[in-house]
């Protein structure tokens, strides 16, 4: 089973902010090649981040939620994401009221644009 493991440092979030990216209405995905080691080789490198401006903690808490289980889905299909890369989302107020239907196949466009 792949799990997901977070970027901790800020100069990491520095790093994979400055290459590709993807914008929709409810969320950002940034990408960047590998650039640091995962603890374990299965695992995948990809930080949730929310802003403070979309609401209280509750409200966030549900969009990072939703995304993550929208990445979760999407690695059980094969060559979806790919592993090589360390991502990070930022989640959207707009992710909050949308349906895990309407964002699964927005989120699996997202990664296929970014392994161009």
């Amino acid at each position: 089973m792949v799990k997901l493991e977070s970027l901790k440092k800020s100069n990491q979030f520095k790093k994979a902010l400055k290459e590709k990216k993807v914008h929709t209405d409810y969320y950002s995905v940034f990408a960047a090649k590998n650039f640091f080691k995962a603890k374990h080789k299965a695992n995948l490198i990809i930080s949730f981040v929310m802003k403070k401006k979309i609401g209280n903690a509750v409200k966030r808490n549900k969009i990072r939620r939703k995304l993550k289980a929208i990445v979760q889905k999407l690695l059980k299909k094969k060559g979806a994401i790919n592993k090589d890369y360390t991502y990070i989302v930022f989640g959207k107020s707009n992710a909050y009221a949308q349906k895990q239907d309407v964002l699964l196949p927005l989120m699996e466009k997202s990664f296929s644009k970014l392994k161009k």
